[in-house]
């Protein structure tokens, strides 16, 4: 079992937020300074993944949280024509590697997404349930983490109920950012095509080559 933080701040904070002591002993931990960044436990190939505290893409209504990589700085993420949250990105990175994605947790927003997103077969879990984007009626913690170890036994019982996410080839990414800074500072990235001020757009083969094309580069 590998753990990865995917939901520090990043920067100059770190993905960090894990509690070392507090996990189980026969389990590997990853701390990354770059999120995506880290693929070899990927590539060394992995049955399935769990998705714990989710929470909803940019935008949506009564999403506690609701963002899409950065609050600060991107708006919307499309992956050939399909809108996507943090959900789809991991998704479509474990599923570079053919690891299906079989558990969602998180407010039932990010519980909604990931089932419209990967399919029916999805297990999912919902500890929470959005009133606006920083308040939410809640499960006690004991009951939902109880909630989530019993998801978790439910999901990996079929390691084929949800097939991996592959947004598709060629892969078309259209970011749309919140300001023109980002854009300024692409527009000359090599793959890149910049749309109007906030929105860029690149294609590849692949969804990782075209996520490689610009997402480091932010």
């Amino acid at each position: 079992i590998v753990v990865m933080d995917c939901h520090g701040a990043g920067g100059g904070w770190t993905f960090n937020s894990l509690v070392p002591d507090l996990l189980h002993p026969d389990c590997e931990w990853v701390v990354q300074e770059e999120w995506t960044g880290y693929t070899e436990f990927l590539e060394q190939g992995c049955d399935a993944a769990l998705f714990v505290g989710m929470h909803a893409m940019a935008g949506t209504p009564r999403g506690t949280m609701n963002h899409t990589v950065s609050g600060r700085d991107y708006q919307r993420l499309w992956f050939n024509g399909v809108e996507v949250g943090e959900t789809g990105i991991n998704a479509a990175l474990c599923g570079t590697w053919k690891c299906p994605v079989l558990l969602v947790t998180g407010d039932r927003a990010s519980c909604d997404e990931g089932r419209a997103l990967l399919g029916d077969g999805l297990t999912t879990v919902a500890v929470k349930d959005g009133l606006g984007f920083a308040s939410a009626r809640q499960i006690a913690p004991a009951r939902a983490r109880q909630m989530i170890e019993d998801g978790a036994r439910e999901a990996l019982a079929d390691l084929r109920a949800v097939p991996p996410y592959d947004p598709g080839s060629p892969c078309e990414i259209k970011v749309e950012f919140k300001h023109t800074k980002a854009g300024d500072r692409l527009r000359f990235h090599p793959g890149v095509e910049r749309l109007d001020g906030r929105t860029i757009r690149v294609e590849a083969e692949t969804w990782w080559e075209a996520w490689k094309l610009f997402f480091f580069e932010t």
